[in-house]
Parts: structure tokens; sequence; C-alpha cells
């Protein structure tokens, strides 16, 4: 049974032979170890299950020292951040597309790897990734406290804005299904360490409906779902199980219960992540990690279930924690 197979299995509700994994890094970790197994390309030692394909932000080109501009036009601050960085300028400085431009969703950069990927590690579950895919993009564009405050002062600007963003999404998932993919992940942050950003009613109002037309246009096609969301959203989950979701991500420990959640929905909805990157990773041990680890794994035996850090892992997680978790996952297929 190949990788790909596997997590369909855990997507479709079934049992799967073991629990599927699929880890992310940050720049400083992602560096270290392809260092320690001396290689560029980190899924082959890693054993990942799920090939990412695409540019899921939608590439950074220089415009000065630890400055990068994305296709929407905006720049980034990477001075601190080194992944993504800061938004340091704002787009739509008043609550109006009048004179703004979208990008090109076909620019051919977005779809290059997809391809060549697919040859290199045929054996994987393949997902186009679109990362910003609503919210996250409206804020970058007009400012996080402009944008929230157009919820209540501008809405209609704000349905316009949103409207928009869908259809540049959509376009690129047609795109994208050219291929012989499996899932398109939408990645859009919506919660804080307590609560929706928005709050729900709002979510509801101006979020759901444009998830409603993505997720739909994407299993109309016979494809997964698959979303990132950090934060404090398990409110949402039957909302989005409604509208076909398949897999949610980063599944955080800190701010849900991951051991009482993926039971319940299990058969409905599959999770990613639940390896705690704010406590366990960071500041345990690693027999603590070891020991997380094959809780999770024996949580997720029954199908339902990706293991993998809630997040990509950060430069604040020692070398030998990383190792741990990785061998665990890998263990499973020894037995």
């Amino acid at each position: 049974m190949t990788k790909r197979e596997v997590v369909r299995m855990v997507l479709d509700g079934k049992k799967p032979p073991y629990v599927p994994w699929s880890f992310k890094f940050t720049k400083e970790p992602h560096e270290e170890l392809q260092k320690y197994y001396g290689v560029e390309d980190l899924d082959i030692p890693l054993g990942n299950h799920i090939l990412n394909l695409g540019s899921d932000i939608g590439f950074f080109e220089p415009v000065g020292e630890n400055l990068v501009r994305d296709v929407f036009g905006v720049v980034w601050d990477r001075s601190v951040d080194k992944d993504i960085g800061n938004v340091k300028n704002v787009v739509l400085p008043e609550p109006t597309l009048e004179g703004y431009s979208f990008p090109d969703p076909l620019d051919q950069r977005f779809f290059a790897n997809i391809q060549p990927e697919i040859e290199k590690k045929p054996d994987l579950f393949r997902v186009f990734q679109i990362g910003f895919s609503l919210y996250e993009r409206a804020w970058t564009m007009r400012g996080m406290e402009d944008l929230l405050m157009d919820l209540m002062l501008h809405p209609d600007f704000v349905h316009n804005l949103l409207d928009r963003i869908v259809d540049y999404n959509l376009a690129q998932v047609d795109e994208a299904l050219k291929y012989d993919i499996d899932a398109v992940y939408f990645g859009d942050d919506w919660g804080q360490q307590f609560g929706l950003i928005m709050g729900y009613d709002l979510w509801k109002e101006f979020i759901y409906p444009r998830l409603k037309k993505m997720y739909g246009h994407v299993r109309a096609a016979g494809k997964y779902v698959m979303i990132h969301s950090c934060g404090d959203v398990d409110e949402l989950f039957d909302d989005l199980v409604s509208i076909g979701l398949n897999c949610f991500n980063p599944f955080q420990p800190e701010v849900m219960d991951v051991y009482e959640i993926l039971p319940r929905y299990r058969g409905k909805l599959a999770f990613h992540g639940g390896l705690s990157m704010q406590k366990t990773l960071p500041f345990g041990t690693r027999e603590e990690v070891i020991a997380e680890s094959k809780r999770l794994l024996e949580l997720g035996k029954d199908g339902g279930y990706i293991f993998s850090p809630s997040h990509s892992v950060e430069s604040d997680t020692p070398m030998e924690n990383n190792l741990a978790f990785i061998e665990v996952a890998q263990s499973q297929l020894k037995r």
C-alpha cells in the first residue's frame, strides 16, 4: 500500500494499517535537518506522506535588506521572522478596490513544481496549497485593524474584496485540477488563543459563504479539502464539515482537547497535527516528546488522524526533540 493510499484511507474515515505522518519545519530547523540527513529534499528521509505542491503564500521577491514583496504587492519585513515576515505596507489604504489590480492567478510559477514533484515522489498524497486564502489575504492587503473595522463600517467593500479573492483562488484551483492531485489545501487563520478573531457571527456572515463556494468547487471535482487555521476554532468544526471539509490542521492541544475531539469527529473529519508546539517540543525532554508522540499515535490508530507537530516546527525546538518524534513515527513501520 502506498503512502498516498494510506492518507486516502484516513480521509475516507477508514482504519489505516498505521498512522501516516507529514512534518514541516521553519527555516532554521529545516536547514539543520538537511545537514543532518545530508539532503536538500527532506520528504524522503522524514518519510512524509503528504506532497506539498504549489507556492502557498505567493512568491517573495527581494526589494531591500530583509524585505520581500508577494504577488499581491504586499511587502514583508523578514528581519525577525525569516519564513514569512511581518507586513510592512498596506496596498489598500482606503476601503476600496478602485485603482488596484489583482495579480495573475495563472502565473505558471504557482504550478511549475507540480508535475516534477509528482514524478519524483509518485507514492505521496498530492496537495495543492493556497495560503492566505481568504481572511488572511484580505487583512494583509488592507491591514488587520482596518479590515476588522471594515466588517462593521464598510461591509460592502469587505464582501467585494473577499469575492475577488475567491475568484482568484478558484482560478488557481481549476488550473491545479489539470494535474493528478488529490486535494486542495486552504490556509487561513481565524483563531486566537481563546476564540475567533472576528467572532462567530461575523465569521458566519463574511467567511462561511465563501468557504462553502471554494470547498464545494473542490469536492465537486472529486478531490479532498484540507485547511489550516491556527487558534481556538473548534466551534466551527460542524459548520466546516457541513460544507465539505475533509481534514483540519494544525489541531493545537493548547487550545482544544485533541483527545476528546478526534474520537467525536472520527469518520466525519480527519485531523493533522496534535503534538504540542508551545509546550512539549520547545520545553519538554526527549522522553516527554516520545511519550506524547506515542499517545497520539495510539489515539489515531483507528483512523481520522495524520501525525505531526501542531505547526511547522520552529527554531526553539531542540534537535534531539525533532529527531525523537520523527523516530517514533517511523518506528511504526519497523514492527
